[in-house]
């Protein structure tokens, strides 16, 4: 039998396992894959072609780290000896999709199963593919497993334009008129001169979606007053570390978070001296260590 292709062009009628496995084994440019995908031998329309456009903000290739299929072992005459990359360079490459969740797996499994109880996380991947409407529903339907309302925080990675900065949902559950539980988000980024706050319109349209999904009452106007707050973290020193600081804001925030967020008592632990390099650096080979 044959591969199975999409209905009219829909890449969401493929389950996501089989785009991502197809995606990793593309010879080529994911572009070729995905387009392949949307058209079926079709033109593409000006819809279709956004969410190409919108798929190319998230995907961890766009920025040159997707896996592709193993260079032939031919041998080429090359006029200049080919000089293999340190450890150190390579540590410098940007982290891709696969790479972060395999490092934050290993860091979730390192926490008690009580302060675990306390938090649930989304993947990687799902607040850049629900910016995708073809993926929007199934997106939402994957949160609803998590059940989010029921935890203190929710972690929510982000990759887009090639960069990493995490969301965390504190008390989705609670009222607004709590005063020792406050409803709030928290957008840890390692590169303020990016300015943040540009996905603060998707943020809160995706936290109105999650709402609406699991059939609670909310509107544009309720989730307009959560507060949206951007801690002054650490910033990263070039532009290689977001993943990396990334993953660093999320071990020490399960680490110190509260038992009960409070606006009151904001920033808490999170400002500008979180962290030195070294603890960073020391903090990334230990992960490193713990995978082997």
């Amino acid at each position: 039998m044959g591969k199975r292709k999409p209905q009219n062009g829909n890449i969401a009628a493929i389950p996501m396992s089989e785009v991502y496995s197809r995606l990793c084994k593309h010879r080529s440019c994911w572009k070729h894959m995905v387009l392949s995908l949307y058209t079926h031998g079709k033109k593409i329309n000006k819809q279709k072609a956004e969410e190409v456009r919108r798929l190319a903000l998230v995907f961890p290739c766009s920025f040159g780290t997707f896996p592709t299929r193993e260079r032939s072992k031919r041998r080429i005459k090359h006029d200049r000896p080919i000089v293999k990359a340190t450890n150190e360079e390579k540590k410098k490459e940007k982290m891709h999709s696969g790479e972060f969740d395999c490092y934050f797996l290993n860091l979730w499994k390192g926490f008690s199963e009580d302060k675990r109880s306390e938090f649930a996380y989304l993947d990687s991947m799902w607040f850049g593919l629900y910016l995708t409407a073809s993926f929007k529903g199934k997106v939402l339907t994957w949160i609803r497993t998590k059940q989010i309302f029921s935890k203190t925080y929710v972690i929510v990675p982000i990759v887009c334009w090639g960069h990493w900065s995490v969301l965390i949902l504190c008390h989705l559950g609670e009222t607004s008129e709590s005063k020792d539980r406050t409803p709030c988000m928290l957008l840890l980024d390692s590169l303020e001169k990016a300015n943040p706050r540009r996905l603060e319109p998707d943020i809160r349209k995706f936290v109105l979606d999650i709402y609406g999904s699991e059939g609670r009452a909310a509107n544009k106007k309720l989730i307009s007053k959560i507060p949206l707050l951007v801690p002054k973290v650490p910033q990263q020193r070039n532009g290689e570390e977001c993943g990396n600081y990334v993953l660093y804001f999320i071990n020490l925030f399960m680490q110190n978070a509260p038992g009960e967020f409070s606006i009151n008592k904001y920033p808490y632990f999170m400002d500008k001296n979180w962290f030195s390099p070294e603890c960073l650096m020391r903090f990334f080979e230990e992960l490193e260590l713990f995978e082997k």
